[in-house]
């Protein structure tokens, strides 16, 4: 496969409102555009019978994620196990460079947090943060002690 621009990924939401404040104002990213897709092209596309909106994001870094609010709220999944304990569990990841102050936005953004409202080290130089967005998507931000040795291939972007 020769892809042709960085990974985009959607996420289907209930107030696409409140997920574009989150996510330009605590993350940072920056509103891109938005689209309708008219309920008789969502069918045929096999995404919802209603018809949906999009707004499409893109991250400091380049990356797009597009929120889509069919016309009829979607079905809530069942998020009391663990993350990976869930069929289809899926999480969005943001490699950050200080994830103390990422902490401390997202706590005062009132984010509910997976991993505890503190930075867990899994591996050695590899601290996490689980947190959930507004609509309990759930996010994770990781600081490399050394991200070029996770991603050498950036090494020249980093």
């Amino acid at each position: 496969m020769k892809m042709l621009a960085p990974l985009e990924i959607g996420i289907a939401c209930e107030n696409l409102d409140r997920q574009v404040t989150f996510y330009t104002e605590v993350l940072g990213c920056t509103l891109i555009g938005h689209v309708d897709t008219p309920p008789e092209k969502s069918r045929q596309a096999g995404t919802c019978d209603t018809g949906y909106r999009v707004v499409r994001l893109q991250t400091p870094y380049g990356e797009r994620i597009k929120f889509l609010q069919p016309g009829a709220p979607p079905v809530r999944a069942d998020i009391s196990a663990p993350l990976l304990s869930r069929r289809n569990a899926i999480y969005v990841t943001f490699i950050v460079d200080d994830l103390d102050t990422m902490l401390r936005r997202l706590k005062d953004a009132g984010c509910r947090f997976l991993s505890g409202p503190q930075k867990v080290e899994v591996r050695t130089g590899i601290d996490v943060v689980f947190a959930r967005d507004p609509e309990d998507n759930v996010l994770e931000f990781v600081q490399f002690a050394d991200v070029n040795a996770y991603r050498p291939d950036l090494a020249k972007r980093v």
